[in-house]
């Protein structure tokens, strides 16, 4: 099992990832992804998908027309790990290589 962050760890993660924000309430961290379109986000999360696939670590997230809301935790360790911060980084470079 993945070991958790410590606090250290997780501001430095923080402070790499852009948007991404501790879910209040609960050892989770979230983000809100924006598309132009309902297609540009499903593309993005069938994306994602395969990744979560390979790494068996699956994001709970919700899709409503243009927009995802992302949460990460590792429900195994009740925390957030490395796991959850390589989640993080492959959705940021997903959404860096998106079409225009």
């Amino acid at each position: 099992m993945p070991a958790p962050l410590t606090e250290p760890e997780l501001a430095g993660a923080l402070a790499r990832l852009a948007g991404w924000e501790r879910q209040p309430g609960r050892p989770a961290i979230r983000k809100t992804y924006q598309f132009d379109d309902f297609q540009a986000a499903f593309a993005w999360m069938t994306r994602i998908a395969e990744v979560a696939e390979r790494m068996n670590h699956h994001p709970e997230w919700t899709n409503v027309y243009n927009r995802v809301e992302v949460t990460l935790a590792t429900h195994d360790a009740g925390a957030v790990t490395q796991l959850d911060v390589d989640l993080a980084l492959a959705m940021e470079a997903a959404w860096g290589d998106r079409d225009p």
